[in-house]
């Protein structure tokens, strides 16, 4: 069997040293479209040095995205097709702001393996701390299809019951034709989301956005419409990717807000709003 759930789960965590500096904020944040207006002082603290913040989606890139998301298709146990490999869903827990520049250890281990039956789903825990302690924990859903069937724990479901009611605010956020090619250059350099011949051999008609891309456009609208543009207000988020962006499309982005946390749903305006990203919750104080 390609994937031995008992091996993944068992072996030693793989620990490395990732740094960041000013310089990699702002690219990522280019790179999810701050910068418009780039005068406006709402987005001068995402490209400007002297008063930088860091959304807390940075730490998906931290480091050149290395550990990423595919890293634990290395790791013993783990023996799967590439082609057959799909990113599911992505969470990740704040312990504390990020600082806009530092060095840190990145540990990372399979912490599930699930058994959906026709396929299997691997749960890649990247920890990640500095000299202070913990700063973040991301945790990368990794479906593998044709992987399933060997009677493993099925795993919860990451399937909720859409939002109720008319959602607190709804706003669109255009995606750049040449938003893919800014964002990847934070470290995904898959040729899927830049090279038209390789996206046409994968079953696209055209290059993709990344959907870590789309994940950080979203929680910039979430923490720009609900927080106030303050990035330390957010403590967790979390999303399944349910579809395909393609560059100079327009998202939709609907939330529905709580005092201490908002649903969200992502869709795509110009496919009559074909879902993008479901099942997603900012939590935030």
């Amino acid at each position: 069997m390609p994937i031995d759930a008992a091996k993944a789960l068992a072996a030693a965590p793989r620990a490395g040293e990732i740094s960041w500096g000013h310089k990699d904020v702002q690219l990522y944040h280019l790179g999810i479209g701050a910068g418009i207006p780039a005068t406006d002082p709402d987005e001068l603290r995402y490209t400007l040095e002297s008063r930088l913040h860091v959304l807390p989606s940075f730490a998906t890139v931290a480091g050149g995205g290395k550990p990423g998301a595919t890293s634990g298709l290395s790791m013993p146990g783990v023996d799967v097709d590439l082609a057959r490999v799909l990113h599911g869903g992505q969470s990740l827990l704040v312990h504390r702001p990020i600082p806009a520049a530092g060095t840190a250890v990145a540990t990372s281990r399979i912490a599930a393996v699930h058994d959906k039956g026709k396929a299997a789903v691997l749960v890649l825990r990247t920890e990640v701390a500095d000299g202070e302690g913990p700063l973040w924990t991301n945790d990368a859903q990794i479906f593998v299809r044709g992987e399933g069937g060997w009677g493993g724990d099925r795993g919860p479901s990451t399937r909720g019951e859409p939002p109720a009611g008319e959602p607190s605010r709804t706003v669109e956020r255009p995606v750049r034709e040449d938003q893919a090619l800014l964002y990847r250059l934070s470290g995904d350099f898959n040729p899927l989301h830049a090279d038209p011949e390789f996206a046409e051999l994968a079953g696209f008609e055209r290059p993709i956005l990344h959907g870590l891309c789309t994940y950080g456009i979203t929680l910039k609208a979430v923490t720009d419409t609900l927080l106030g543009g303050d990035v330390t207000r957010v403590r967790s988020y979390a999303t399944r990717f349910a579809g395909v962006v393609h560059p100079g499309e327009t998202l939709r982005i609907r939330m529905w807000h709580t005092p201490h946390s908002t649903r969200v749903a992502v869709s795509v305006v110009e496919r009559d709003d074909a879902p993008v990203l479901t099942d997603t919750t900012v939590e935030h104080t």
